[in-house]
């Protein structure tokens, strides 16, 4: 059997690259909110949002629409799910990484908006508390730049 590029074991540091190419060049969705990821390992995620005033939920107060932090956070929460899933591929490859991404979705998300979504930029950051063979639960966070909570997720995604 050949070997290429795809067949072979990838550090920590090709599957960031990978993965941060796959988000920023290949989901328009992504592209269309700002989102950027900032910190990407199989153990931790975070992802930032610049402040636009194109995701205004409210122009009287200036708050971001809940509908953009829902995204924010199921996008988070969903990367942390695919990382850990592959996390435990002995052999983990772009190829495994792309094989498993049509598995990838999600099943069930609830969203706790705890104070109003001002800032200048908006921090997700995403863990898993559980994992099995088939799907993922993970916890999800957003603050603002100051540092302030802003709403958390819960949600179970299918990985497998």
């Amino acid at each position: 059997m050949s070997h290429n590029s795809t067949d072979t074991p990838l550090s920590a540091d090709a599957l960031s690259e990978h993965v941060t190419q796959l988000f920023s060049q290949h989901m328009p969705f992504n592209q269309l909110l700002g989102l950027e990821i900032n910190k990407l390992d199989v153990d931790e995620v975070e992802i930032r949002l610049p402040w636009d005033d194109k995701l205004m939920g409210n122009p009287i107060q200036k708050i971001l629409h809940g509908g953009v932090t829902a995204a924010i956070l199921d996008t988070v929460g969903g990367l942390m799910a695919i990382l850990y899933a592959i996390k435990g591929i002995e052999h983990a490859s772009i190829e495994a990484f792309q094989r498993a991404l049509p598995n990838v979705g999600t099943i069930d998300m609830r969203v706790d908006y705890l104070r109003p979504g001002k800032g200048k930029e908006f921090i997700a950051t995403a863990q898993v508390i559980r994992k099995g063979k088939k799907v993922a639960v993970c916890r999800m966070e957003l603050h603002n730049e100051a540092g302030t909570h802003i709403a958390f997720g819960t949600a179970t995604y299918m990985i497998g």
